[in-house]
């Protein structure tokens, strides 16, 4: 699929009343007949390529993982390649824990690039656009890679450019709690972006990194929108209006991203229902909301999970459990994590899941063209504006 410039798709596009059932007026144009048997491009704005069943056999000693539970296997990758995803930025470097940030983000870039070139007839490191569109017409993903905290970069924001060189791609400026940079969702005094983040700010645009506003808190997002000269988006996020929980975003800040040229993924999460037991129904209907804050050329997914099936439920739930329980003692936790509260959307697991939402957005009256801008289109246009072609 050629890429279209973004003065195309501005003016291929046209105001979306939403189907009956989501909150708007019935659509002129609904998705034609068989939008889900083909997936023209799945860019997953925040996922991961892992097997999450390695955890349960982890704790049986039958496999050794990591302390993110996640490795490479065979299963991993047939899964990610069968669900149609074009490219996925990964979390890599350091989220949270006693690791020194700066020697484990060098370090996780290192082990990435091991992965990589393990694989390369199945993956494809991404520094540019048209590295993506590279692994659709070779039939691999491309891996981005993206940094969900700023820890690293110390005190020093000419750090930047030196991630950047290494080939990241996308940094979130906090995680839950706060940092040098700002305040992250679940700081209560919701304090913005710092002098130094400024400066980080400022730095990002310069490498012509895309800056990612997810887990940030509200003051912290908005001003970060205000600073940056280059669109920016939020990677994986929910809409507050539907859900109010701090991991999700107000209309104010889901207008700006769209205002800046940016775009917003809604993720699979169970911060998407109050409480925290949502469906792939309510996936879509705060897609829908957010195309109706943000029009349809600003939204996409960002699922915050991979593409391989639960095997032992009853298992993993006691393995979150026991998770949720650490994050919380940690203070890193999100409001909404609570016992048999599972990560993902139960009915939208595996590596069907994307031609799953499609039929959900066709059901829901989306057009083809949109649930294509949705799925994949949006967030290539974006890193085109942001990296280049």
């Amino acid at each position: 699929m050629n890429a279209l410039t973004r003065r195309q798709w501005l003016a291929g596009s046209a105001a979306l009343p939403v189907a009956l059932g989501y909150g708007l007026a019935p659509m002129t144009a609904l998705a034609d007949p068989g939008v889900n048997d083909v997936l023209p491009m799945v860019f997953n704005a925040l996922g991961g390529i892992s097997n999450p069943n390695l955890r349960l056999l982890a704790q049986e000693g039958e496999a050794a993982v990591g302390r993110s539970g996640t490795r490479l296997d065979a299963r991993a990758l047939a899964d990610l390649r069968s669900s149609g995803t074009t490219a996925v930025n990964i979390t890599l470097g350091y989220v949270f824990g006693d690791e020194d940030p700066f020697e484990y983000s060098v370090a996780e870039i290192a082990r990435w690039n091991r992965n990589i070139q393990a694989h390369p007839d199945q993956l494809l490191k991404v520094r540019s656009a048209s590295d993506i569109r590279t692994a659709k017409e070779s039939g691999r993903t491309g891996v981005i890679y993206g940094f969900q905290n700023t820890e690293m970069l110390g005190t020093d924001a000419g750090r930047v450019a030196t991630f950047a060189g290494l080939g990241t791609r996308v940094v979130q400026l906090t995680y839950n709690g706060a940092n040098a940079v700002g305040a992250g969702s679940m700081v209560p005094e919701n304090t913005g972006l710092t002098p130094f983040g400024h400066d980080v700010v400022a730095e990002l645009n310069a490498n012509r990194v895309l800056v990612d506003l997810g887990h940030s808190g509200e003051a912290t997002c908005l001003d970060a929108i205000a600073a940056s000269t280059a669109p920016i988006c939020i990677s994986h996020t929910g809409c507050r209006a539907l859900a109010d929980l701090p991991r999700n975003k107000t209309d104010q800040e889901l207008r700006g991203v769209a205002q800046g040229g940016g775009v917003v993924g809604i993720y699979f999460m169970p911060f998407l229902a109050e409480d925290s037991f949502p469906g792939a129904v309510d996936v879509v209907r705060h897609i829908v909301h957010a195309i109706n804050v943000c029009g349809e050329d600003h939204v996409g997914i960002g699922t915050d999970g991979g593409t391989t099936q639960i095997d032992d439920m009853p298992a993993y739930h006691k393995l979150i459990d026991d998770e949720i329980a650490r994050r919380k003692a940690a203070g890193i936790g999100a409001r909404g994590e609570k016992p048999g509260v599972v990560p993902f959307i139960p009915d939208l697991q595996g590596p069907d899941q994307f031609r799953k939402l499609a039929t959900l957005m066709a059901d829901a009256g989306l057009s083809s063209r949109v649930i294509e801008k949705v799925l994949g289109l949006n967030f290539l246009r974006l890193v085109e504006d942001v990296w280049g072609q």
